[in-house]
């Protein structure tokens, strides 16, 4: 654990993620690409859902990444509010786009996926409400950085905001289970007898969730880093701005 905390020093950050960002980036890449490849073009049609079930391949990995993206800012947050390293609290801050991307990825392939289903585009059911209660807490999030000057006070405003919306984090996960309603099926990746997906569409669904978490990483990885260089550039400029 004493080891983990060295990397909250943003040089040290800096020099790990320096050659974590690119491997998670080419890595993410290939498997996203295997992925989409072997799911759309070597994987037979459902025979309730037709080729329309082909889209989970992304729908799913985008919908967990926009839950555990916010889980991560969570932690972030909490490190933040704690133990007062700015490290994650940028890392909160560049992980916060990534995620709202990753839930508006989910909520337009739902959209796209359930027309056909269902017959509509949107249906308040709890998961699809909770699940766009959470987009909106990520924009809320995301302005409330940008409308704040002073970088410490947005950093704790923001986190006390990443504690409230990880209630809808949680329902959005499981909202399902909670309320036994609703058009959303249950989990795509169940192990309950006679729910469980065939192993031809697992294998490249597991591809795509682990190249999902893979880019979410090296995005955040680069946005972080970015801030960090934002930072010193503001530090540097109003030492000389005072040295004037």
């Amino acid at each position: 654990m004493a080891s983990l905390w060295e990397y909250a020093n943003p040089v040290k950050f800096m020099r790990l993620s320096g050659w974590l960002m690119p491997l998670s980036a080419v890595l993410a890449a290939a498997l996203i690409g295997a992925g989409l490849i072997w799911g759309l073009f070597f994987t037979a049609e459902d025979y309730r859902m037709g080729a329309s079930v082909k889209i989970i391949f992304l729908h799913v990995p985008s919908a967990l990444m926009a839950i555990n993206a916010w889980a991560m800012m969570l932690i972030a947050s909490l490190i933040w509010l704690i133990r007062r390293h700015h490290v994650s609290a940028l890392a909160a801050k560049a992980a916060a786009p990534v995620g709202a991307a990753m839930t508006l990825i989910a909520l337009l392939t739902g959209a796209i996926w359930g027309q056909p289903m269902w017959g509509t585009w949107w249906a308040w059911d709890p998961r699809l409400t909770s699940f766009l209660i959470l987009f909106l807490f990520y924009l809320g999030y995301i302005a409330l950085w940008s409308a704040i000057d002073d970088p410490d006070t947005a950093a704790d405003l923001t986190s006390v905001l990443c504690l409230v919306g990880s209630v809808f984090a949680v329902l959005s996960r499981y909202a399902a289970i909670f309320w036994n309603q609703g058009l959303h099926q249950g989990a795509s990746l169940s192990v309950a007898p006679g729910e469980r997906m065939d192993l031809s569409y697992r294998m490249p669904l597991y591809l795509c969730m682990i190249g999902f978490g893979l880019l979410f990483l090296a995005l955040v990885l680069a946005g972080t880093r970015t801030e960090i260089r934002a930072r010193r550039a503001r530090a540097l400029l109003t030492r000389e701005r005072a040295r004037a």
